[in-house]
């Protein structure tokens, strides 16, 4: 049996836009094929469901979450195409789920097109001074590196799920689209914290 490297997960989840549990089992099953695990993944309705993100989501719901001690609480916007979804419990479950996930780790954007471009360029000029003495050849692909780190420290679809290590919230809200069958995302939230 082939050995699934994170290169081989991430280049099929790029080409599939799925998530990367869904992505390292396909080529598992696939002996590590590129090829097969597409196919596999297009034999169980995968890759469709990751077509729906062009599809408008126009309904939704707002779910919130106060921590025990009542001094953090968030409120939540979660998007899908249809009122039947955005009242199923699962759809409503993940929604709060995200929402203490948001509680715990502070998020700053919910990705990275929500950064202030000033916030990336002050990571970046940090970033370049720490590695200004690195050989010329390496220096490129530790940037690189570090902000794909300080992105999965501050953008919550790239920080790993509280409930689930293993996993991404943006794999958790795949896995709901999935799940659901329809275009699902988090189109914003907001974190208050007492004396914050």
């Amino acid at each position: 049996m082939a050995k699934i490297t994170a290169p081989m997960v991430k280049k099929l989840r790029e080409m599939t836009n799925l998530a990367m549990m869904e992505c390292k089992a396909a080529l598992v099953e696939a002996e590590g094929d590129l090829d097969k695990a597409v196919e596999v993944l297009r034999k169980k309705g995968a890759i469709k469901s990751a077509k729906r993100a062009d599809r408008e989501a126009a309904e939704g719901s707002i779910q919130s979450y106060v921590h025990s001690n009542g001094k953090i609480g968030v409120i939540l916007e979660m998007r899908c195409e249809t009122d039947f979804v955005a009242k199923n419990n699962d759809f409503q479950r993940c929604a709060r789920d995200i929402c203490m996930h948001i509680a715990w780790a502070d998020p700053a954007a919910v990705d990275r097109h929500g950064l202030p471009n000033e916030m990336i360029e002050k990571e970046k000029a940090i970033y370049k001074d720490q590695v200004k003495d690195k050989p010329e050849h390496i220096i490129n692909k530790i940037l690189e590196g570090k902000l794909k780190d300080f992105f999965e420290r501050v953008c919550l679809v790239d920080q790993k799920f509280v409930k689930d290590q293993n996993k991404t919230v943006g794999d958790v809200i795949t896995e709901q689209a999935h799940k659901m069958g329809e275009n699902i995302y988090v189109n914003r939230f907001a974190r208050f914290e007492v004396g914050g």
